[in-house]
């Protein structure tokens, strides 16, 4: 790009007045609400205990750039809408993401895009990596944050599971072609319970949904009850995740389950009468009609044992609707009609906790390496999970608290900033047009509390 060397830019004059701009306010950055994310970071110790999940073989004398600095670059940077490693070669400089990354200099340079790179890279074995991590401690990590999130145990633990799609645009390893999706793509599947992330895993996409499901429930099953011995744990998912081996796993390992179950032949026959009621009221009345009933099922040969099936049967404008599920769950506990509408179908508002990982760049999946590639995935889950506990922790009660991260990026994080550094304090002086200042002043009343 060319260098251009203009001080001065004038533009339309407003009435008589000239109107003209200049970079010569100083060291502004326009990310001055992110130092909220920090306060949220010192309340749960993310950035701190990320660390641990390293090794870094460097010599330590010749370190510029400490593993935490780039990993508060890094995830930080995610939060406030920095997408990739050039950003970075731009943003080293900023005052404000320095104080962030915990740089002690702040008139210093943070790592630019080479050094973050060799920071991503994992799994090579060329004498300039250095820094690896483990995938272990990370996941470990993503639930151990859940758990301290709750000063007391809760009674019940439902775990969403669900799977999407990543194109690839380039030759990644584990490239494949996914017919559903009519993509190249990975399929990664997460586990969150509630708005919390307790696991991602970055899959190819030449499988099943469920694949590799049940190494990842039985971890983190086994870590919730490490901690909360008595806790009462629910698996919930679409019909993908409705495999013998899975349902097998929760029934032996007293873990209730509740899936979606792919409709056939069989099952809409058995609903047969119900759906002719249906489509008499609809008839009469013009509106959609539903009805729910419950059956013992069993299918020819791929499960064990019969299992309690609830069904809706829906007449619509366009014809016949039948869903189905499958639940330990007793009728008792959980009626047919509450079992479908009041439990099963809350699931879906976990498709909006994964749009939200795309929103925070979980798509950006291009390096050479499957490794590299579930590091950038973990980036943007904990990425999620700082803007999470900010959401949980600041916003609870204001009319933000289920604002997506794309809005407390815009209306949050984005505040111009002079930053004014001496050698007692810190100053960040904050624009005075700013409209939300009275939300500011209460998240950050909530988290230094």
């Amino acid at each position: 790009m060319t260098e251009c060397s203009q001080e001065t830019f004038a533009f339309t004059a407003h009435f008589l007045r000239r109107v003209e701009a200049g970079f010569t306010a100083g060291r502004i950055s326009s990310d001055g609400g992110a130092i909220l994310l920090r306060e949220a970071d010192r309340k749960i110790g993310l950035l701190r205990r990320l660390e641990g999940c390293f090794v870094d073989r460097r010599h330590p004398k010749r370190i510029v750039h400490r593993v935490r600095e780039m990993l508060a670059q890094r995830i930080f940077g995610i939060a406030m809408g920095y997408e990739d490693l050039d950003d970075h070669e731009q943003l080293r400089t900023d005052p404000l993401v320095a104080l962030l990354s915990g740089k002690s200099d702040l008139e210093e340079d943070l790592a630019g895009k080479s050094t973050l790179n060799r920071l991503e890279l994992v799994g090579r074995s060329e004498r300039y990596h250095k820094i690896d991590y483990s995938a272990e401690a990370i996941d470990r990590l993503l639930v151990d944050l859940y758990l301290q999130s709750h000063p007391q145990p809760p009674e019940e633990v439902v775990l969403d599971l669900d799977a999407t799609d990543i194109p690839l645009y380039g030759h990644q390893p584990e490239r494949f072609f996914h017919g559903y999706y009519d993509s190249y793509c990975y399929l990664p599947l997460y586990i969150f319970a509630g708005d919390q992330l307790l696991g991602v895993r970055l899959r190819p996409s030449n499988q099943d949904a469920s694949a590799g499901s049940l190494t990842e429930v039985s971890r983190i099953v086994e870590q919730l009850r490490t901690r909360w011995p008595g806790v009462r744990i629910v698996l919930r998912a679409d019909s993908g995740f409705c495999r013998e081996e899975i349902m097998a796993w929760c029934e032996a390992n007293q873990v209730d389950y509740l899936f979606g179950l792919a409709r056939n032949e069989r099952l809409c026959r058995t609903i047969q009468g119900s759906m002719e009621q249906a489509r008499r009221l609809h008839e009469s009345s013009g509106k959609p009609a539903r009805f729910f009933t419950e059956f013992a099922y069993r299918t020819l040969s791929s499960w064990s044992r019969e299992r309690r099936v609830v069904a809706k049967a829906e007449y619509l404008e366009r014809g016949e609707n039948p869903r189905f599920v499958v639940t330990s769950l007793s009728t008792e506990e959980w009626p047919a009609q509450n079992l479908y509408e009041k439990l099963y179908c809350a699931r879906g508002d976990m498709e909006n906790r994964i749009k939200e990982q795309l929103h925070l760049f979980a798509d950006r999946l291009s390096t050479a390496q499957m490794a590299s590639n579930q590091l950038r995935l973990y980036f943007s889950a904990l990425a999620y999970t700082l803007v999470e506990a900010l959401r949980r922790l600041g916003l609870r009660g204001t009319d933000w608290a289920e604002a997506q991260v794309d809005t407390l990026r815009i209306k949050l994080f984005k505040i111009g900033t002079l930053v004014r550094v001496s050698v007692r304090r810190v100053f960040l002086s904050m624009s005075s047009a700013y409209p939300w200042k009275s939300l500011f002043t209460h998240v950050f009343r909530v988290l230094r509390c």
